[in-house]
């Protein structure tokens, strides 16, 4: 009975702190932390093949230029490094320069050349015009309190007919709902050319036209 109480408790402390983490998102940034990588990386994606599919799904080229917004770990920038190629390239951009540092690390241990690295945050003017042909966003969203003016940039950084993924889990506390995303790509410009998964994990597949 004692060990039933234990899971009860550490499960409403759990859903308190994603609940104040989520409140606390729609306010100021708040990523998710360097010490908390393990929880954006293999094994865990690997295990149902989330990273396999997306990739696959932002169907990226040898040559393309890529840009990873909130790269993390670097759990799809470095697959999607392989398959642009020498020709391509990937930006890899996170706000966290720890995070940076772990992509320079695995890029380097696997003999990657082709990785750019940018700190900042989506929103404040980073990016250029019309540089990349996909744009990936993994979870991220909902970490940004201006979600409309990242994604404007997000829209001016992409090419014409470039492509934005979006990925959300509801194991994320900053999970968005897909009509969420759906309405405030709407109002960008974005159209929709793709979607996959459930209401509570799932990729979406958005063109600059």
């Amino acid at each position: 009975m004692e060990i039933f109480i234990i899971i009860g408790i550490l499960i409403l402390v759990i859903i308190i702190l994603s609940g104040g983490w989520r409140y606390a998102s729609e306010r100021r940034l708040l990523p998710c932390p360097v010490w908390m990588k393990w929880m954006l990386d293999p094994p865990f994606a690997w295990m149902n093949g989330r990273t396999r599919r997306t990739v696959e799904f932002l169907d990226v080229t040898p040559g393309m230029q890529v840009l990873d917004a909130g790269c993390g770990p670097g759990r799809v920038a470095l697959p999607v490094a392989k398959i642009v190629g020498a020709a391509g390239d990937v930006t890899v951009m996170d706000i966290q320069e720890g995070m940076l540092a772990e992509v320079r690390k695995r890029a380097k241990k696997e003999g990657l050349l082709n990785i750019r690295y940018l700190q900042g945050g989506i929103g404040e003017g980073k990016l250029g015009k019309d540089q990349y042909d996909r744009i990936v966003m993994v979870t991220v969203l909902g970490e940004i309190p201006d979600r409309e003016r990242a994604m404007q940039e997000i829209y001016g950084a992409l090419k014409s007919d470039g492509m934005l993924l979006i990925e959300e889990t509801i194991r994320d506390p900053h999970f968005q709902r897909v009509q969420t995303v759906r309405d405030l790509a709407g109002k960008i410009g974005f159209v929709e050319k793709g979607w996959h998964g459930s209401r509570f994990n799932y990729c979406i597949l958005l063109m600059k036209e």
